[in-house]
């Protein structure tokens, strides 16, 4: 597995490169140390958002650690291009302690500041133990670092995020691990208690309004690292229940997560499960598993990632490979193992291991269905269900989580019912858009409580936006002896729009998530179906119609969509 175990390395370091070329590397430069190249380079930004100063992280990890291929290992540029990002990020800061991201006065809460105050903790850890750290610098440092800290503690959001509470946990107790200060302690309890209040007994954890499984890995990933300083018992209940919980989505075809979660993430955070690893063999399956997949590019690098995103990946594979653990017994993936049936009822998802068939579904967000064959390995059936455009220009689909969808199930099959949910897909900032929008941050967006109901107002109308469309859907899945039978029954009130046209199945995105939607090679094996002139012509004329298709358990063929 050693030879495995480089990926981590190989994959994270190719992009420091890119990470360097982010950076003001000029040391007379007023933004020495800025990793916001659009903002001191290409003058295309307004503002220096804080978050890429998370690159500090990847820098120090790779300054202080020999890995196959560290080019940076023990360069003295290296420690220098770090610590300015470090001083950098001490200048933006706000007087409340807090960190702008996405827009001037965003008084961003665990999003940038939690994730940099982090960064710079264990940077500070990593340089200090080594005597690297400067010791003209640790006033301000350790002022801003406490600053934050107490931001995070005061401070939450609105929407609940569940790796976003862990993350508040993860740095303020960072924080309090070297700044050795009773309320520091005493805002980790705080935020621990926080998180639990959002963990479910099923093993996951409410992200928005429902379990993501990508971003379950990182609150995994979180609490590991802080595992690695206090040996918690409540931190790590929480990483084994998770890592059962999300080691279903490990899929025979090697990718993982994606539309079956709340939010449709794809990404996989490793460090958790490598620290877990040698206390839980099934954390160093899924690790093993996901890393084959990360090497065979199934899991999303660094590389295809944004500029704002990729930061996040260098870390996590660096840390991975540093603390990658140690495998003690063998341990089986749900896929892999004998026949069951598993139903999760708070999460609503369906899972079914029969023979070489493995069937998972996501009533919650209307009927998400993929379907396997682990001795192939072949995904047979990948559908997030339907999704259309009415002649008034409104985008609906079922794939949406409301609580008000009913979910019904028996040992080989199940079925959801609800309404449509219009997609909140138009709203883009015009040029005086943003010009009145900054205007505004700039005026009042000093006063932190405002700043926070303004977050969460943008969120409001970003994700949650909900109308009601009139028109209902049924969708019943039925596992039987050779074939899965797919039915989806779609019904217009009086007075509902009309349909231009309609789809169901395909691999689609609808939720507002910058971390998601990333191009996987799987997407060439989910194919659409678009409802016939004929068939449009009944559901609007008769307001009614019945859909049905198969997919041949043994080759995998799927027949066309016909009337029931």
């Amino acid at each position: 597995m050693s030879d495995l175990r480089s990926v981590y390395a190989e994959k994270a370091l190719s992009q420091i490169p890119r990470l360097l070329g982010l950076q003001d590397r000029t040391p007379y430069s007023p933004t020495y140390g800025c990793f916001k190249r659009t903002y001191w380079m290409d003058k295309t930004s307004d503002f220096p958002d804080a978050l890429p100063q998370f690159g500090v992280l990847s820098l120090t990890l790779a300054y202080t650690h020999e890995m196959p291929g560290n080019i940076f290992f023990k360069q003295e540029k290296i420690r220098e291009w770090a610590l300015a990002g470090m001083r950098f990020w001490t200048k933006i800061q706000h007087r409340d302690g807090s960190f702008d991201e996405f827009y001037p006065n965003e008084h961003g809460w665990t999003g940038p500041t939690g994730f940099l105050l982090y960064a710079m903790m264990k940077s500070y850890l990593l340089l200090s133990e080594r005597g690297e750290f400067p010791e003209d610098f640790k006033d301000a440092f350790f002022t801003a670092c406490r600053k934050a800290a107490q931001y995070i503690i005061r401070w939450d959001e609105q929407g609940v995020l569940a790796n976003h509470h862990a993350m508040a946990v993860l740095p303020v107790y960072y924080t309090y691990h070297v700044l050795k200060e009773p309320a520091l302690l005493e805002g980790y309890e705080k935020k621990l208690a926080d998180f639990l209040s959002y963990h479910t007994s099923e093993g996951w954890s409410l992200e928005y309004d429902g379990a993501d499984i990508g971003y379950l890995s990182a609150t995994v990933s979180f609490f590991g690292k802080v595992y690695k300083l206090n040996h918690d018992p409540r931190l790590k209940k929480v990483m084994e229940e998770a890592v059962q919980f999300l080691s279903h989505f490990v899929y025979p075809n090697g990718f993982y997560a994606g539309s079956m979660g709340s939010r449709q993430t794809l990404h996989f955070y490793s460090h958790g499960c490598e620290i877990l690893a040698p206390e839980m063999p099934l954390a160093g399956r899924v690790a093993d598993a996901l890393l084959e997949s990360l090497r065979d590019g199934k899991i999303v690098p660094a590389a295809i990632q944004s500029d704002r995103y990729f930061l996040y990946r260098i870390p996590e594979h660096l840390e991975s490979f540093i603390d990658y653990g140690e495998r003690n017994a063998s341990a089986s993936l749900p896929y892999e193992r004998e026949d069951f049936l598993r139903v999760f009822p708070q999460a609503r998802f369906f899972i079914r291991k029969r023979g070489t068939t493995y069937l998972l579904g996501n009533a919650a967000k209307g009927g998400v269905v993929k379907l396997f064959r682990t001795d192939t390995h072949a995904l047979q059936l990948n559908d997030c269900g339907l999704i259309g455009k009415t002649t008034d220009g409104r985008v609906l689909t079922s794939q949406w989580i409301d609580p008000a969808y009913t979910f019904t199930h028996d040992e080989n099959s199940f079925a959801v019912k609800g309404m449509l949910h219009a997609v909140p897909n138009n709203k883009i900032f015009t040029p005086l858009k943003r010009i009145v929008f900054v205007l505004f941050m700039l005026m009042f967006g000093w006063n932190s409580t405002l700043a926070y109901h303004i977050k969460g107002l943008i969120r409001k109308v970003l994700v949650f936006t909900k109308k009601k469309s009139g028109v209902t859907f049924e969708r019943t899945v039925t596992l039987e002896e050779k074939q899965l039978r797919v039915t989806d029954t779609i019904m217009r009130e009086s007075g509902a729009p009309a349909f231009a046209s309609l789809q169901i199945s395909d691999e689609f995105f609808v939720r507002y998530v910058p971390q998601s939607a990333y191009f996987q090679s799987q997407e060439f094996d989910a194919h659409p179906h678009l409802l016939t002139s004929a068939m449009l012509q009944k559901l609007n004329g008769a307001g009614r119609i019945a859909l049905e298709r198969t997919v041949d358990l043994t080759s995998g063929a799927e027949s066309s969509l016909v009337e029931k």
